[in-house]
């Protein structure tokens, strides 16, 4: 048995997660990421390990796109009045 079986044979039923969660998850993982969605199209199968890193890739972009979103809107709400700058935050809240 692998050090890796011999870990997971150990831990208790409560925290174990089957083969088969991990695969469907990975799954889930796979049709929620745009570019693998197209490419699995093309070209079958994506290993989980390349939907993992895609997801991290992912998840890295959108956190930075909401970084310069928010950065662009608290430039705009500088440029602009009070009256239309309280207009915009209303909306947002």
């Amino acid at each position: 048995m692998s050090s890796r079986r011999s870990r997971s044979s150990r831990q208790t039923g409560a925290s174990m997660i089957s083969e088969d969660q991990i695969n469907d998850l990975v799954l889930q993982l796979h049709r929620l990421l745009p570019e693998l969605g197209n490419n699995n199209r093309r070209s079958g199968k994506v290993s989980a390990s390349k939907v993992l890193q895609e997801t991290c890739t992912y998840i890295r972009n959108l956190n930075k796109e909401v970084d310069d979103l928010s950065e662009r809107l608290s430039q705009l709400l500088e440029s602009t009045d009070s009256a239309q700058a309280a207009l915009i935050r209303s909306l947002l809240m």
